[in-house]
């Protein structure tokens, strides 16, 4: 797996990147949680500190958890029933307390892995019709009523997202980050502009509905 260590203490961090790297795994290391909610596409699972420079592991947590399901298992040295419960029901798939013993770290490591699997939702097909609306994801290809519609690069991506999801509540954070590569920088004008686009071009009204104050929904 490509694993994703966030963790500031040099000594601990450099023992869990060997020890990953001795069982054939692909770690790499990470100091600040900014580095993870920017990367966390490239990676199928996150072992994540909680005492962390920029901020707080709860509140990257949280911040990862609107926008990405990537597997996480926290590692830390805080041992309280508090900080446990914030974890777990902020979306931590285990919590592991320091020191960890290494081969229970990487049972529970592979367990949350293959739960996030197993939990995942079937693909949907690579053909997708809605109305007269239909949406080749593999050839990239839009028509309406049976005419092609010519989509800029991202106004594809916007709608391939939508659509894979459709019937979902997709939030803009969640849009932006997919498209754009970070929820939190990029700028929501975008999308705005994209999403405007995208709606006059499909020319069919209603078919991506608007969730006041969280982001969208392609029409099931």
């Amino acid at each position: 797996m490509r694993i994703a260590v966030v963790e500031d203490d040099d000594g601990v961090g450099d023992a869990l990147v060997d020890a990953l790297n001795e069982v054939g795994h692909e770690p790499r290391r990470m100091r600040r949680g900014a580095d993870l909610l920017l990367g966390h596409r490239d990676f199928d699972l996150a072992l994540l500190d909680l005492g962390l420079p920029d901020e707080d592991g709860l509140t990257v947590l949280r911040r990862l958890r609107t926008v990405s399901r990537l597997p996480v298992v926290v590692l830390t040295a805080r041992d309280d029933e508090r900080s446990v419960v914030r974890a777990l029901r902020g979306g931590a798939d285990d919590y592991v307390v320091k020191p960890a013993r290494l081969g229970e770290l990487m049972a529970r490591l592979e367990v949350a892995a293959r739960r996030r699997v197993a939990a995942a939702p079937a693909t949907v097909g690579r053909q997708i019709s809605t109305g007269d609306i239909t949406v080749d994801l593999d050839a990239r290809r839009v028509t309406v009523a049976g005419t092609d519609v010519a989509l800029t690069p991202k106004e594809f991506e916007l709608l391939a997202h939508l659509v894979g999801r459709r019937g979902e509540a997709v939030s803009r954070e969640q849009l932006m980050d997919a498209i754009w590569g970070d929820a939190y920088v990029a700028i929501s004008r975008s999308l705005d502009v994209h999403m405007t686009a995208l709606r006059a071009k499909l020319g069919r009204p209603g078919v991506i509905e608007t969730i006041r104050g969280y982001g969208y929904r392609w029409g099931s």
